[in-house]
């Protein structure tokens, strides 16, 4: 279920300005999305003009698109680990981020993120949680006093009916995520399907977070709190940041 809104003039400036905070010699998790593909192809310019870089893919899509903007690869494993260069900044998008406001005059905020929208949150939460930094970049439309939307957790086939119940039993209604353009369900890279789960306005991220990540059956889930160090909003005529 990928998130719509925001010009993609907005959702440049924001990757974009990201990518400018990348230095010579780091090794960047390459976020999945619009506005995190705007990020990976000014890297990749970068790395035309001489910046050395490694990055890490979140996705197959990231991963794609960066070998076509040049950009050299290490799978996780080869960054993460002893002896091992680590992430030095993550640069990601999310599809709602809890910030106090909204529109372009309001005051950007570092809060709870959903993300998932594109059904890679397992591998992008293990990228941007090993990150020494995470920047999300976001357009405006992306901004909410509190976070509402539905969040997508990424369950193994075998337990979708389990964790569908566990979901209900916490408040929530979950929705099994359909395939655009194919019969039957999404399946993400990891072989796995998805359920968008509304709760309504959620007002203890952290609580909920909990739950759904002790539920047996879910592989992961798309609330991400306190990992976000930076938020990025790109506007019509500018770019906010926000720093934790």
């Amino acid at each position: 279920m990928k998130t719509s809104g925001g010009s993609d003039a907005a959702k440049r400036r924001a990757g974009e300005s990201a990518a400018e905070a990348v230095s010579d010699g780091d090794v960047v998790g390459l976020g999945t999305g619009s506005t995190a593909a705007h990020a990976i192809r000014r890297l990749g310019d970068r790395v035309d003009s001489g910046l050395d870089v490694r990055g890490v893919a979140t996705s197959f899509a990231s991963r794609e698109l960066a070998g076509d903007c040049g950009i050299p690869l290490l799978d996780l494993d080869e960054a993460v680990g002893p002896g091992a260069p680590g992430i030095d900044v993550a640069i990601d998008g999310a599809d709602q981020v809890a910030a106090g406001g909204e529109g372009d005059e309001a005051e950007p905020g570092v809060g709870p993120l959903i993300k998932g929208g594109g059904a890679a949150h397992a591998r992008e939460k293990l990228v941007d949680a090993a990150a020494d930094r995470f920047l999300v970049v976001v357009d405006p439309s992306k901004e909410a006093p509190v976070l509402d939307r539905s969040v997508p957790v990424e369950v193994l086939p075998a337990g979708r009916s389990a964790v569908a119940e566990a979901v209900r039993a916490a408040g929530g209604e979950p929705t099994l995520r359909r395939a655009e353009r194919k019969d039957g369900p999404v399946v993400t890279d990891n072989g796995n399907l998805v359920l968008d789960c509304a709760f309504g306005e959620i007002d203890d991220p952290d609580a909920l977070a909990t739950t759904l990540a002790t539920t047996p059956g879910a592989v992961e889930h798309g609330i991400f709190v306190g990992l976000a160090d930076e938020v990025h909003v790109g506007t019509e005529t500018g770019v906010r940041v926000a720093r934790r």
